[in-house]
């Protein structure tokens, strides 16, 4: 596939696909070694077994494809075709042919983590799967329709089956990041990248916005903070001295619900966008080892390492944050009324407040701006905004500020929001001083690609392939067709 950096949506539209999740199903397969294909009577292929209430049951499928050890049904390229089709991916980018070869390459990259011995924390899968059956039947209402869309006979075969899923597309995100994660654009690049797109196909970004914030957060008491900490080195104190285990403490006593159910499990690089706090303990430890209690702006923190591989490390955490008086809310909700009517009487200059007043630390030096973690830039696609601050500053004019707003973060901690949009930037053509991180990123993405084309043909070539006859007169990117060793 030549990879043509005119064609903007092309590689957008491309990047997605790469990285949706795939399906993997069992089914029969009649392969013909002689020219690499499979071969069956019909397109859909029946298979008959006895249940054991002695009935037949009668299954129908085909199968699309074969990659080392992983199979590819007509019914997993429908899934992927309809899970495609909901990402918003166009129909020209969607069709049989496109999809399949997407998830040859899933499965290729799969094949080849278990080559290498890569490991999957087994708690991850197992968090994903209960989080997806519960998100799933969240829904559509019922747990017997997701059964039956997934060909399952009962609650236990879903689970097996979307662990399966997971572990698998897990191990392809792997396999991709060892690929990918070390590359970088130069400046130099991203302008050549840019240059080399026709004027008539340069990108046009939508309206944006560049907004700036003032955090004011209740005063938690020392003594409190002091019972906490307490708390986390008797933890730690437990299993270093006592061999407790870490894995049970997180499952009980952890405030952070999104790691809970797995024991407190992350695997995380250092591009990840955790916090500054959480990644400099997980990358300045050995395996075993548990740090002393730190603070984050989610609260405090106790972190062990539990693997190092390579870029990427498993750690458990434990996190726990202060109790708050609502006495302290009360207090902090005033302080933030208080700033407002200053604000609104031109008392304060916003940037100057929020240096002297908010207590978030990553954007009060910068006089609250907040910084677009996709591309590192100011500006925030109102299109692509996350749905709560869309929600809060899409009505504002540029250089309005906003209502003191009450927020709680995903540990339940309480804050005070007061923001103001300090620039509007309209729907416009793309142009390189105003708007090169994206560009970078569009950029970067194209590198990646290449580097995953050139991964894909090499491995390809000592990878046991075979797909069916159907598909023989698709125009793939790879030689998929290559007769295989």
């Amino acid at each position: 596939m030549q990879l043509k950096p005119m064609n903007i949506k092309s590689l957008i539209n491309l990047v997605t696909l790469i990285f949706l999740a795939c399906f993997s199903l069992n089914a029969q397969v009649i392969i013909d070694d002689d020219d690499n294909l499979i071969k069956g009577e019909e397109e859909e292929r029946k298979v008959f077994d006895i249940a054991e209430d002695g009935k037949v049951r009668q299954k129908i499928d085909g199968v699309a494809a074969v990659v080392g050890d992983y199979l590819i049904t007509e019914s997993d390229l429908m899934k992927f075709q309809l899970d495609a089709k909901e990402q918003g991916i166009p129909a020209s980018e969607r069709t049989s042919c496109r999809i399949l070869e997407r998830m040859m390459e899933n499965k290729l990259f799969a094949h080849h983590a278990v080559q290498d011995s890569l490991e999957v924390p087994e708690e991850r899968v197992m968090a994903e799967t209960e989080q997806q059956i519960s998100q799933m039947v969240e829904q559509v209402g019922s747990l017997d329709k997701i059964i039956e869309f997934y060909g399952q006979s009962s609650e236990d075969d879903l689970k097996t089956k979307l662990y399966e899923i997971n572990l698998e597309r897990n191990l392809a995100q792997m396999m991709k990041s060892e690929v990918v994660d070390d590359l970088e654009v130069t400046p130099e690049e991203t302008r050549k990248f840019f240059k080399s797109i026709p004027d008539e196909d340069v990108p046009i970004f939508g309206d944006e916005l560049e907004v700036a914030q003032i955090v004011i957060q209740p005063k938690v008491p020392q003594e409190q903070i002091d019972k906490v900490v307490d708390r986390l080195n008797e933890m730690r104190k437990d299993v270093l001295e006592n061999g407790a285990s870490f894995v049970t403490k997180a499952t009980f006593y952890s405030e952070d619900k999104a790691s809970r159910s797995s024991g407190g499990l992350y695997t995380l690089t250092r591009r990840d966008s955790f916090v500054k706090e959480f990644k400099d303990a997980a990358f300045s430890l050995n395996e075993g080892e548990i740090s002393k209690p730190f603070e984050s702006e989610f609260g405090w923190h106790i972190l062990m390492v539990e693997k190092i591989r390579g870029q990427q490390v498993d750690v458990r955490h434990i996190l726990l944050y202060p109790e708050v008086t609502q006495e302290a809310v009360s207090e902090a909700e005033k302080k933030a009324d208080k700033i407002k009517k200053m604000l609104e009487e031109d008392e304060l200059d916003f940037k100057d407040a929020a240096k002297e007043f908010s207590d978030e630390p990553e954007t009060r030096e910068s006089g609250g701006q907040l910084i677009n973690s996709a591309d590192g830039s100011k500006r925030f696609e109102l299109a692509k905004m996350d749905t709560e601050l869309y929600t809060r500053v899409y009505k504002l004019r540029e250089g309005e500020i906003s209502r003191v707003v009450r927020d709680e973060d995903r540990t339940g901690k309480t804050s005070f929001k007061i923001y103001k949009v300090t620039k509007k930037i309209p729907e416009h053509k793309a142009n390189f001083s105003d708007d090169y991180p994206k560009i970078k990123e569009l950029a970067l993405r194209q590198k990646q690609l290449k580097e995953v084309k050139k991964w894909v043909i090499n491995k390809s070539k000592d990878t046991y392939i075979k797909f069916n006859s159907e598909y023989k007169a698709c125009e793939f990117a790879s030689d998929w067709m290559k007769e295989k060793i």
